[in-house]
């Protein structure tokens, strides 16, 4: 089925290609064929199911720390909030934590899907637990090369401390073979976006499949 995923600004994520008011992309199964104005798509494929998202549609984006994030962090369960609190364990609370296989898995589960909230598509960095790559997998993040630990804190946000450009798994080129991999955020531009950061995210999609939604 056609889908045309719609919204204020399309954002090619090429800093050559100029953003698109009222752009949207046209999605075929896990393929991304076509982007451009909504009028012009939707009156070529007047069949379409048409999905209208408020805000900035961009590619999905990667982030930088996928083992500090997923194999260095110990997400709890919202369950655990009262004894371990919401936020990531690090350090000595993690080492104080009696880690499974199982539980290392879990939270994974759950910091992937923070990750997901955030428009991530995609963590840098090599991973070698397996119930946390197995976590990763289902999800349908791709683990990329990294040459390097980045610097500063861990962050779940990919924006942290660079721009949009920087921070995209790759620009989206529709053709034969483009997953239809990418993010809507409810900002206006990108200077919002960069300035409010990446937790505005309202969708994001890999490979032509809704995979976090806020509303």
């Amino acid at each position: 089925m056609l889908t045309i995923h719609a919204a204020d600004l399309l954002v090619s994520g090429d800093p050559k290609r100029p953003s698109v008011p009222g752009g949207a992309v046209l999605v075929d199964g896990r393929e991304c064929v076509a982007a451009g104005p909504y009028e012009e798509l939707a009156a070529a494929h007047p069949s379409a199911r048409v999905r209208r998202w408020p805000g900035l549609l961009t590619p999905g984006l990667v982030n930088r720390y996928g083992p500090e994030l997923l194999e260095g962090a110990y997400h709890p369960d919202p369950r655990e909030a009262g004894e371990l609190g919401g936020e990531p364990l690090t350090g000595e609370a993690l080492a104080a934590l009696p880690m499974t296989d199982a539980r290392w898995g879990a939270s994974a589960r759950r910091g992937v899907q923070r990750m997901l909230a955030h428009g991530t598509v995609a963590v840098a960095g090599d991973l070698w637990r397996p119930a946390v790559m197995d976590a990763v997998r289902r999800a349908g993040l791709s683990v990329e090369e990294r040459f390097h630990a980045p610097e500063g804190p861990p962050s779940l946000d990919p924006l942290a401390g660079r721009d949009l450009v920087a921070a995209i798994l790759m620009p989206l080129f529709p053709g034969a073979g483009m997953p239809a991999t990418f993010t809507v955020f409810d900002v206006p531009d990108e200077e919002t976006l960069a300035a409010k950061g990446a937790s505005h995210c309202v969708v994001t999609v890999i490979e032509g499949k809704l995979v976090y939604r806020s509303r």
